[in-house]
């Protein structure tokens, strides 16, 4: 069993009161809430479940502070419509490479008030990956890959594969029938999501490190064939 006793009332008391009052006054004012709530529990369980990443991807790496594998309470509104300051949910990350990106295959738990969402992968590729990642679609040897990682992860449970964001194929590029659907994607993911009561349980770390561990055929096929 995991050492990380699961997140505690006041992280879902702080989420829920900067969902309903997503304002500066607010947050200053329960800033003991945030820090108990959302700082405090952030890095017991990065403490907690790093390691045991590791274990399964020697190369991941996990810092347990902010703006490390915890994300920033703080939201980037420059070029957003949407001008609420502060995010309502408790994301974490535990990623690949030496500097802290989205570019490279990855870990992800994001608490919020009333779901959890666990995903490994590559959320959206730039523009020299994506072009790496459709040669491995199409390629026999590294497609066929891609399609065995997919049904290994399938087989574990009800996963969401996404990211299928393309409506026409890309020009240029052709792939058998059994994976040319691949090249409608532009980011690969896998996904699950799960009541917001599981993150208060003392088994959470270790929930989420089989929903890791099932996931992981296809976050090790990116490594070696698209993000090397």
């Amino acid at each position: 069993m995991s050492g990380f006793p699961g997140f505690p009332k006041e992280t879902f008391a702080f989420l829920s009161g900067i969902t309903d009052h997503n304002e500066k006054i607010w947050f200053d004012a329960n800033r003991p809430l945030y820090e108990a709530g959302y700082v405090a529990p952030g890095k017991a369980f990065v403490t907690e479940i790093g390691p045991k990443i590791r274990a399964l991807s020697p190369d991941v790496q996990f810092d347990p502070k902010i703006n490390g594998s915890i994300s920033r309470i703080n939201r980037d509104v420059r070029f957003s419509k949407d001008k609420r300051p502060y995010k309502s949910h408790l994301a974490l990350w535990f990623w690949h490479g030496e500097k802290r990106s989205w570019d490279l295959p990855g870990f992800y738990v994001d608490v919020g008030v009333e779901r959890v969402f666990l995903g490994v992968g590559m959320y959206q590729f730039d523009k020299e990956t994506l072009d790496t990642y459709r040669q491995s679609v199409i390629h026999p040897r590294s497609g066929k890959a891609l399609l065995a990682a997919v049904e290994a992860v399938k087989s574990k449970g009800d996963y969401q594969i996404g990211q299928k964001t393309r409506k026409l194929m890309p020009r240029g590029f052709e792939a058998p029938a059994d994976r040319v659907e691949y090249l409608l994607y532009e980011g690969i993911t896998v996904g699950m999501e799960l009541p917001s009561s599981v993150a208060t349980e003392p088994g959470f770390a270790d929930l989420c490190m089989t929903h890791f561990t099932n996931a992981w055929p296809l976050a090790k096929w990116l490594i070696e064939e698209v993000a090397t």
